[in-house]
């Protein structure tokens, strides 16, 4: 079920009802609560797909499925200053910070494929544990517009991005620092991480594509993942805000509204390159002393 036409079996509208998506014109409310409503039904996975910026007009209904804990699957896309020449009214600089504060629901912004399809498996399986107290609820999915590079790595990482946040790629050396990013910007990061170690500065990529389930592991494991005592640095194309409670020495972030320009251009101008991430991790460094 979708905010756009479907084309695959035809959508269900007033005038034909063979297909087996909804067509619901541009009515993000009324579909998050048409989905609320078929969700206590039963008997169907609802999900729904507009623009992330647009779930503001969704929001009350995104809220009642997090405090019903209804197993909705919000997929947003669009989910950045990426989204370009549509401009700030587009872009949503604040809305993954926004969502991620609502209970019960979990909330990715994967950065690749593999991500992607884990966090469509976990919104899924939280649909298996109706029933169980805290652990039913709706996902929201945070997916890019522009095209991500597809990130090597091995099946144990693949199994560690179920936990919200992982180690994507490892400090080649005494760690000095941690770069952690989501979505989008865990590029940015890979390549900043590249131009560091070609300068004798080892860090460690944590590729986070739920805040919200991260949060929920043992202190153990999030400690293991962001360890005492090593800066930390976090990348998204987004509020800074919300970052600092994971006492974070510096954020690459956004606190304006976002312009009109090609992507490229727009993640140049806002500072979401590799060299400004380098430039922020050795500054983070060097303030340790």
């Amino acid at each position: 079920m979708g905010r756009e036409r479907a084309t695959h079996r035809g959508p269900l509208t007033r005038d034909d009802y063979a297909g087996r998506y909804v067509y619901y014109g541009i009515r993000e409310f009324g579909m998050a609560a048409v989905m609320n409503g078929l969700a206590l039904h039963g008997g169907f996975i609802p999900y729904g797909g507009t623009f992330a910026v647009f779930s503001d007009y969704a929001r009350n209904a995104i809220r009642m499925s997090a405090l019903m804990r209804q197993p909705v699957v919000h997929v947003l896309t669009h989910d950045s200053i990426g989204l370009g020449e549509d401009g700030p009214t587009h872009q949503p600089v604040e809305h993954a910070s926004a969502l991620r504060v609502i209970p019960n629901l979990d909330v990715w912004r994967p950065c690749d494929g593999v991500e992607t399809a884990v966090a469509w498996s976990m919104a899924i399986e939280r649909r298996a544990a109706s029933g169980k107290q805290g652990v039913c609820g709706p996902s929201a999915l945070l997916l890019s517009r522009q095209n991500l590079t597809q990130r090597v790595r091995d099946p144990a990482q693949g199994a560690l991005a179920r936990l919200g946040g992982y180690v994507l790629s490892e400090a080649a050396g005494q760690m000095a620092a941690v770069i952690i990013a989501t979505g989008s910007e865990v590029g940015l990061a890979m390549e900043a991480q590249a131009l560091l170690a070609a300068q004798g500065v080892p860090v460690r990529v944590v590729s986070m594509p739920s805040t919200t389930v991260f949060d929920k592991q043992s202190a153990e494991y999030k400690s293991s993942v962001l360890p005492e005592g090593v800066p930390r640095i976090a990348v998204e194309a987004g509020v800074t805000d919300f970052w600092w409670k994971y006492r974070v020495d510096a954020v690459v972030g956004i606190d304006t509204f976002g312009e009109s320009a090609p992507a490229g251009v727009l993640f140049k101008h806002f500072g979401f390159t590799a060299d400004n991430v380098a430039r922020t991790v050795k500054d983070a460094i060097a303030l340790r002393g």
